[in-house]
């Protein structure tokens, strides 16, 4: 029986990558399609370096079932369950849609057709639990073997600490960065607030972590709360809450935080910083919820607030600026940029410089209204000019010259294009299982394709 086939086929980690290799996977593949002369290759769709909890992460397996939903072909050839999916959901929700779309999947190491067999869904239903379990069990050994480094000090990431040098696995001092970091908690113990902070360390000309010499309160803010300049390692500040999804979340409070004292350099006393702590909590204005997360404000629902844009970007600050004795509020917009650097008058008096610092001056929100409501009178009294107006910008647009070839055409030239560069993917992954290109340009054309590829589809 002739049939159109795809190949799905997912190497999840670099470990399985060296025992499964792409190439192996590749072969193995073509040893089927050879014992099947009457079926035709399609497209070949790989997920590289993707898990297989949740199929929505895997853009190869999402592009195929949108090729499926369009009839591209009508058998798709897969390993086993665990290939295809470690989400019991997910797979038989799949499976089923695939048959709607009149496409069968088959298994091959399981060899479960999904059609033919009157017990292909439970025996289906059945390896997807198992594969879910063994999911289940490699996320409990991953927590297992955390709970051994985070007991062992392991250092996790490998963003930029201020006050630090990463070299290797370990965190060494930064001399200048760390006379930056004892200046900043010795600035804030003095009483100084967070804003005076901000503009004495660029009048100092310190630099951030990254080396700008312009400095913002949240620079400062994260030196003030981070433990790990007094000692303390803290774990789990965002955790995985369902292993099925992958995602990671902030932790406020939702499972425990573990704290271990570390054999890297303090920068700061431990009663220094619980000092700085407790100056924070006091001076803290931000509402929490019972979790502790922060709630944020909600969105500004006035119309000139939601509309205002500032001339160098940054949105407008509505606030109050006065409130008379009968209680009516009068409001000023000022931009945010300004709110986070400071005007330019206001810099100029501290010694700082101006370079690249919004000058839009801050105005009432009665000028608005003025303007606005001398606009629309204007217009409302112009209502003849501005009807022979758009007329005539309609009749403008009506004669515009259609384009050379019509939609069909365009149709049936990208469709011809996507052949072409489906022709490229296929010969590209022979490449790589032959050993003529490298993994990583492997990887990387294959994206530039697969973009390409998407955007003629769209």
């Amino acid at each position: 029986m002739a049939r159109k086939v795809a190949i799905y086929a997912r190497v999840s980690t670099e470990h399985e990558a060296q025992i499964s290799a792409l190439e192996n996977q590749v072969q193995y593949y073509d040893d089927i399609l050879s014992r099947h002369a009457d079926w035709t290759l399609v497209d070949r769709y790989i997920d590289e370096g993707i898990t297989g909890t949740s199929i929505h992460k895997r853009e190869s397996f999402m592009r195929m079932l949108k090729d499926a939903k369009e009839k591209k072909f009508d058998l798709i050839v897969t390993r086993e369950v665990s290939r295809f999916a470690r989400n019991t959901v997910d797979t038989l929700q799949q499976t089923r849609t695939l048959k709607t779309y009149g496409v069968e999947v088959w298994f091959t190491e399981d060899n479960i057709w999904t059609m033919n067999d009157e017990d292909g869904e439970l025996r289906l239903s059945i390896m997807a639990t198992l594969a879910q379990n063994e999911s289940k069990k490699i996320s409990q050994r991953v927590k297992a073997g955390q709970m051994i480094s985070f007991k062992n000090g392991v250092l996790y990431g490998n963003g930029n600490i201020l006050g630090y040098d990463r070299v290797g696995d370990k965190l060494v001092v930064n001399k200048e960065q760390a006379d930056t970091v004892k200046r900043i908690f010795e600035l804030y113990l003095a009483g100084n607030g967070v804003r005076k902070i901000q503009d004495i360390m660029e009048q100092e000309g310190r630099k951030t972590a990254t080396g700008l010499t312009r400095w913002q309160s949240g620079n400062i803010n994260r030196v003030l709360r981070n433990p790990f300049y007094c000692g303390r390692i803290v774990y789990r500040k965002q955790y995985v809450p369902d292993y099925l999804v992958q995602k990671k979340i902030n932790n406020h409070g939702a499972v425990d935080k573990i704290y271990v004292e570390g054999s890297h350099e303090k920068l700061v006393s431990p009663e220094d910083f619980d000092r700085a702590q407790e100056l924070r909590e006091k001076h803290k204005s931000v509402k929490t919820d019972k979790n502790g997360k922060a709630i944020g404000q909600s969105p500004c629902k006035h119309l000139w607030g939601n509309k205002l844009v500032c001339t160098c970007g940054h949105a407008m600050n509505r606030r109050i600026a006065h409130k008379a004795n009968d209680g009516t509020l009068s409001y000023i917009y000022q931009c945010y940029g300004q709110l986070r650097t400071g005007t330019p008058a206001g810099r100029l008096k501290k010694g700082l410089d101006i370079e690249g610092i919004c000058d839009n001056s801050s105005f009432m929100e009665w000028k608005l209204e003025v303007q606005a409501d001398f606009v629309f009178k204007k217009l409302l009294g112009n209502k003849e000019a501005i009807y022979k107006e758009a007329m005539a910008m309609a009749q403008d647009v009506a004669e515009v010259k259609a384009p050379e070839r019509n939609d069909k055409e365009r149709l049936e030239a990208n469709n011809r294009q996507i052949e072409k560069l489906n022709r490229q993917l296929a010969n590209l992954v022979d490449m790589c299982s032959e050993g003529d290109i490298s993994r990583e340009v492997f990887r990387s054309k294959k994206k530039k394709l697969e973009d390409q590829i998407s955007n003629l589809e769209k």
